[in-house]
């Protein structure tokens, strides 16, 4: 019986996940297919392979089953590693369907091999164009004396914001940091110890 896996990948937008979901469920629907698993990542495409789980989607993958991704660029970092990981698949009697480029790929032939080529550049390229942009950007705004980062001062969401009233009140109590990290269950109080400092939680004792 064919298996069926959906390859989802993005760096960390969750709603972007939510749309690669959204139109594999939509090419199985049009083409009666039903999903067997989906594996998601979230994750940068310069991890490895491992940490991409590629190399999990390849175990469960046996002869005659079906690998969906909505673009070329989830599978690899490069237009070499995405070549060699789309012909490792098909060589293995996997077919291969990749949604943005319109590709149903089988069978090794000389046309899927220029197609994957060219597509894959060109996913590559859209990679650096984005890149470029970003610094070129960047540079404008600093060159116009625009401040980049973060202001200031700005004050970051923590963990222990949801315990900061008690926090207080323990240091009202007279107990150390590490005591109140062990109250707590915190692993670290060193890092208790900052957000204490950086809140200036002491001064309201």
């Amino acid at each position: 019986m064919t298996k069926i896996i959906a390859y989802i990948r993005t760096s960390t937008d969750k709603q972007e996940l939510n749309n690669q979901k959204l139109a594999i469920l939509e090419y199985a629907q049009k083409n009666n297919l039903k999903i067997n698993e989906f594996v998601e990542i979230q994750m940068s495409s310069r991890k490895t392979p491992k940490q991409r789980r590629i190399e999990e989607v390849l175990e469960k993958l046996s002869s005659t089953d079906m690998l969906i991704v909505t673009e070329l660029s989830r599978l690899g970092r490069s237009t070499p590693e995405v070549i060699e990981l789309v012909n490792e698949l098909v060589a293995r009697s996997i077919r291969v369907v990749i949604l943005k480029q319109n590709l149903d790929i089988s069978k090794h032939d000389m046309n899927s091999k220029v197609t994957i080529t060219l597509f894959a550049l060109f996913s590559d390229l859209e990679r650096d164009l984005i890149s470029q942009r970003t610094k070129d950007a960047l540079a404008l705004k600093k060159s116009q004396g625009q401040v980049l980062g973060k202001p200031v001062g700005t004050v970051q969401k923590s963990k222990f914001d949801k315990d900061a009233s008690k926090i207080i009140e323990l240091l009202n109590l007279g107990l150390s940091i590490r005591k109140i990290a062990k109250f707590f269950g915190y692993k670290n109080h060193i890092s208790l110890n900052t957000y204490v400092n950086k809140r200036n939680l002491k001064d309201e004792v």
